[in-house]
């Protein structure tokens, strides 16, 4: 089966930090494989959170090349080291300078268009991304929510920004071809 390969799909990470539940490993990569991504990292993942938990697999649906093929890294600055951009994701309000996923994605898209890589954090389900993790990142990223919800779960913001990722890729490469 052929599919779909943009520059986007190339020059991106999913990275986990810290994931403690298995269920949501194995649910980021379906979100990923969804919309055609296949780079997952897990930094020091919980001793449950790994591609072999019998839930991570369950809930990866078909997705198990993208789950098995997750990489694991003991801290994060072999995975900054890779990455010419680093996007963090958070939850917290009054943050300044926050894109929302659609408004990350035109620059990611553009960036992997010139070949440059970008890595995405997504913070541990209870705790986040620390403060020295964000101050870390080129831009932040936070997906508004109108609910009183502290906020979403770890692999429904996985898939979020992939879905915004690919449609934005999509939407550019349909303008290129249209002129």
């Amino acid at each position: 089966m052929t599919r779909l390969r943009l520059p986007i799909h190339d020059h991106l990470e999913f990275v986990l930090v810290r994931p403690h539940y298995p269920e949501n490993v194995g649910a980021s990569a379906r979100a990923m494989k969804t919309m055609g991504f296949d780079q997952l990292v897990l930094v020091r993942p919980s001793r449950l959170a790994v591609p072999e938990h019998e839930m991570a697999f369950k809930m990866s649906v078909r997705a198990w090349d993208v789950l098995h093929g997750a990489r694991r890294e003991d801290d994060l600055e072999s995975v900054l080291a890779r990455a010419d951009n680093v996007l963090a994701t958070s939850s917290h309000r009054g943050l300044s300078g926050v894109l929302t996923a659609r408004m990350a994605a035109s620059l990611v898209v553009a960036d992997a268009a010139r070949g440059k890589s970008t890595c995405i954090l997504f913070g541990n389900e209870k705790t986040g991304l620390s403060a020295e993790e964000l101050a870390r990142a080129t831009h932040l990223v936070r997906i508004p929510m109108v609910g009183d919800q502290p906020s979403i779960n770890l692999a429904q913001a996985v898939q979020l920004v992939a879905y915004e990722l690919f449609v934005t890729a999509l939407e550019r490469r349909e303008t290129r071809e249209g002129t």
